[in-house]
């Protein structure tokens, strides 16, 4: 889902995020009915009153209809708006709080979220394609840490705190979604990042 940014949306952006919203809507309704792998483009593209040209300007793949989202520009702007001298930990707990709270923030994205994590968890096509999403994330992440830091992208501590924090906020929405989210997704993400907060906060002093 695309999340607005901190700038007024000119008609024709407001427009385009409409009808990617609509798109995913419809596509995540037909899978539920239908099943995964017995919708089509097809049938997504009739249901949303749109054209499979426009549909893949959208989504490269059918797979990127369930993946893609606006959750990585949102880390990274919440966190670099954090103020200058914050722990690390801090900043980019704030960054993930926001993002959870863009993806949880009423019941009907609370059950888009988690219908998108069931498939991505039960489907091998999602979840060979998750891997190219997976290392964008890892790549916002790592953008984010070098900011913050003052290190370079390819500083040895940063690639590894960028993965083990790429990791763990991806291990606590798939224990989220195994457990039917009645967890608190905001709480175990928090979990996860204060438990990295050491290695995050030595990285934000320059420390080795």
């Amino acid at each position: 889902m695309s999340v607005p940014g901190d700038h007024p949306l000119g008609l024709r952006e407001r427009k385009k995020i409409k009808l990617r919203r609509t798109i995913q809507a419809e596509a995540m309704r037909l899978f539920r009915s239908e099943g995964y792998d017995r919708t089509t483009v097809e049938q997504i593209v009739a249901a949303a009153e749109t054209s499979t040209t426009t549909f893949y300007r959208y989504f490269p793949t059918k797979e990127d209809v369930v993946l893609s989202d606006e959750y990585d520009p949102l880390f990274e702007r919440i966190v670099g708006e954090r103020p200058a001298g914050e722990p690390l930990h801090a900043s980019v707990l704030a960054g993930t709080t926001a993002v959870v709270a863009a993806a949880t923030a009423d019941a009907e994205g609370r059950a888009y979220t988690l219908a998108r994590l069931r498939l991505a968890a039960d489907v091998p096509a999602i979840q060979a394609r998750q891997a190219v999403e997976d290392r964008k994330t890892y790549a916002a992440v790592a953008r984010v840490l070098a900011a913050r830091s003052g290190r370079p992208v390819d500083d040895y501590r940063l690639r590894l705190t960028a993965t083990a924090l790429t990791a763990v906020q991806f291990e606590a929405a798939r224990y989220w979604a195994e457990r039917g989210g009645v967890d608190d997704l905001a709480d175990l993400v928090a979990q996860a990042i204060t438990g990295l907060a050491p290695l995050l906060d030595a990285l934000g002093t320059g420390s080795d």
